[in-house]
């Protein structure tokens, strides 16, 4: 702005109350480096089939992931390549490597997904739309976050809840400064190719790849316990009556039994006889408990308060027992439940008991 007129971007983003400049403003200088750049593509590439099996079966067509093109890039060199009306699916990392995470989907390419997961052509983008793509969106995340918590061993991964919306290329609040930018070419089987860009703020794209790489290792508390009895007698022998050497105390951890049973062979072969048995499945919203003659008392209209509260997981169980925790989502017309959490064996048996 050096002859201090406005851009049509930036008076674009003004009016949309996104402030340019601070999206504009700089962060990591040139982004991560080109070894963390490879260890991201690599991890992304090794997600391409099951996604694009996910997508598969969530739209009922063939679907097609390619192979993304990952760079750093910025919010000027981004918006140069998208339309000028999007779908931005916000869904950024809450835990495990918290930040800003995003998907973006030119405005026809969210609503071919749309239609096909409506089973409605000419779908009109309204909040059952948006709500349809960020379901999407989530799945795919999912298989990345399980991926993830593979090789990096860090099992408190966790997104936020989607929020997608139809909105002006100019009003997206990018991350500031460098951040990485994987582009997807998705096919549909519309006989179009259509494109889909996965954004990654700087920090947490820098943490996720140095955790890919290995540079980024979980730190253990120090114990400060007191040395164990053994160790300082051993110490206290190479010290007494001057003499300057003595036999070490060996001291090894004691090694316990893993208290989960293994599986035999022969148990294996068992177990196998009885997987085509059918056992009832249940999901449990909430409970309450009411005195008889509130039941009795129950009409059309009544409304009933749960212990549960808005938002909270819903209980899973087979034959009465909980063995997992979910979120209601709606495929088509029907309810579903996406598994969010598999309860321990621990807390299995503490149920029963």
């Amino acid at each position: 702005m050096s002859d201090g007129a406005l851009s049509q971007v930036e008076i674009d983003a003004l009016l949309s109350g996104v402030d340019s400049s601070m999206a504009s403003a700089p962060g990591p200088a040139g982004g991560g480096s080109e070894e963390e750049r490879k260890a991201f593509e690599e991890f992304l590439k090794a997600n391409i089939g099951a996604e694009s099996s996910n997508l598969s079966m969530m739209t009922g067509a063939t679907v097609a992931l390619k192979e993304p093109k990952v760079a750093y890039t910025d919010r000027d060199s981004l918006l140069e390549a998208l339309p000028e009306t999007i779908t931005l699916i916000k869904i950024d990392y809450s835990s495990g490597f918290p930040g800003e995470h995003m998907f973006i989907l030119p405005e026809d390419t969210a609503r071919t997904i749309a239609s096909l997961m409506n089973k409605e052509e000419n779908i009109e983008m309204d909040d059952m739309a948006m709500s349809v793509i960020g379901e999407v969106i989530s799945q795919l995340v999912s298989t990345q976050i399980t991926d993830l918590t593979k090789r990096t061993n860090n099992k408190s991964i966790a997104p936020i809840a989607p929020e997608a919306a139809n909105i002006k290329k100019a009003a997206a609040a990018l991350p500031a400064g460098d951040f990485l930018s994987a582009n997807y070419e998705l096919d549909l089987g519309d006989g179009n190719t259509h494109q889909v860009w996965e954004v990654y703020g700087p920090s947490v794209a820098s943490d996720i790849a140095k955790a890919l790489i290995g540079d980024l290792i979980p730190v253990i508390p120090e114990m400060k316990a007191n040395a164990p009895m053994g160790a300082a007698m051993g110490m206290q022998g190479m010290q007494m009556g001057g003499m300057s050497m003595a036999n070490p105390t060996n001291v090894q951890a004691v090694q316990f039994p893993n208290l989960i049973p293994h599986t035999t062979p022969q148990e294996a072969g068992n177990i196998g006889l009885i997987m085509d048995v059918f056992m009832e499945m249940t999901v449990e919203l909430g409970r309450t408990r009411k005195l008889i003659k509130e039941i009795l008392g129950m009409g059309e209209g009544t409304i009933i308060e749960l212990d549960k509260l808005a938002g909270e997981p819903v209980d899973i169980l087979v034959n009465h027992k909980l063995i997992a925790k979910g979120e209601v989502v709606v495929i088509d017309e029907n309810f579903g439940v996406r598994v969010t959490e598999i309860v321990s064996p621990q807390e299995r048996m503490n149920d029963m008991g």
